[in-house]
């Protein structure tokens, strides 16, 4: 009897032990007290998580987004002093591609009007490690202002998207999309994807504060894949303003993705501000998938009160998002940091 009550009360431990473990599995926002523009790539049971420093690529590598704050993290690139790459370095992305790692980013040599995109590469199985060495320039067709650079792959075929200026100096942010031949090199023709038309998308003109000044903007594509879906979420409005939100634009899969016709896109933002959870600019946003494949993810940046604007107090931020009967994601509103969020599902 003795042995009986002891094996219960053992039991009865391990499973009050159990559940306490799974309730202290929580996380709040934001994942780090600053980071924006925030992007992670997960591979072999790793997430490789970059954001923009504006002076060099750190890189991020974890077993949970939601453990950022206490990741491995690393310097993998420093510019050099001058030279096209040297200053403001924005929104870096990391991708595995046909057997290596590339990282894409935006910088100048000083001057807003000379931003170009930029590749790196290493060959190594784990990008923590080995030598991230300069590709070269990721040269968008006619040679325009662009920043945001992200690549994805269709029925075999590499893409870039980014977002990017019509002429030289009109300083209108447009959405725009090419075909690659590698993860290094762009070919033929851009199509114009999207253009800032929409009144949400209006906010913000900012005088003598750019070279020349921005007006309007559609930056910061990204592609969400779903069954035979594609979808472009993209960020909206002047990041200095509390409207700064995002848009979706839509397509089959099956459709020719060059072809602006091929895209849907949606009047209203799917993604804004919420003044009641006090998360205001929300954008910047890219995607990620739980370590058992089965939860889909938002990762994006805001900041915590109004007037922030694009400085150093946007910080990084996930939560989770469903799919509605239609096949559409739906991303709620964003979630107040003092809301406990349970971590990403694993195996």
């Amino acid at each position: 009897m003795k042995i009986a009550r002891h094996l219960f009360l053992v039991i009865n431990i391990i499973l009050a032990t159990a559940c306490f473990s799974q309730q202290r599995e929580t996380f709040t926002n934001p994942l780090l007290p600053a980071g924006a523009d925030p992007f992670s790539f997960y591979k072999d049971g790793y997430y490789y998580y970059t954001h923009t420093t504006g002076k060099n690529i750190t890189l991020w590598k974890t077993t949970s987004i939601a453990k950022l704050q206490s990741a491995e993290k690393k310097i993998i690139f420093i510019p050099p002093p001058a030279g096209p790459y040297s200053k403001e370095l924005w929104a870096p992305e990391i991708h595995f591609l046909q057997g290596k790692w590339y990282l894409y980013f935006a910088a100048d040599s000083g001057s807003n009007i000379g931003h170009r995109l930029w590749v790196l590469e290493n060959t190594s199985a784990d990008p923590m490690q080995g030598e991230w060495k300069m590709k070269g320039q990721l040269s968008t067709p006619e040679d325009k202002w662009s920043i945001d650079g992200s690549v994805f792959e269709n029925k075999g075929q590499l893409f870039c998207i980014w977002s990017g200026w019509e002429g030289d100096t009109n300083g209108q942010q447009n959405i725009y999309i090419a075909k690659m031949t590698n993860p290094w090199t762009i070919v033929g023709k851009r199509s114009k994807l999207s253009a800032p038309e929409l009144d949400w998308e209006m906010h913000g003109d900012l005088k003598n504060a750019w070279d020349p000044p921005q007006v309007h903007v559609n930056e910061g594509p990204e592609i969400l894949q779903h069954e035979d879906k594609i979808f472009l979420i993209y960020s909206a409005s002047g990041c200095w303003t509390e409207f700064y939100a995002l848009g979706m634009l839509s397509s089959s899969a099956n459709s020719d993705l060059m072809d602006t016709r091929s895209w849907k896109k949606t009047s209203i933002p799917v993604f804004k501000q919420s003044t009641e959870n006090k998360v205001y600019a929300p954008g910047h946003n890219s995607f990620f998938k739980s370590p058992d494949g089965k939860e889909d993810w938002i990762l994006y940046h805001a900041n915590s009160q109004p007037g922030q604007g694009c400085g150093g107090f946007r910080s990084p931020r996930a939560q989770k998002f469903t799919w509605n009967k239609e096949g559409l994601p739906e991303f709620g509103v964003p979630v107040s940091e003092k809301i406990l969020l349970t971590v990403p599902s694993k195996q």
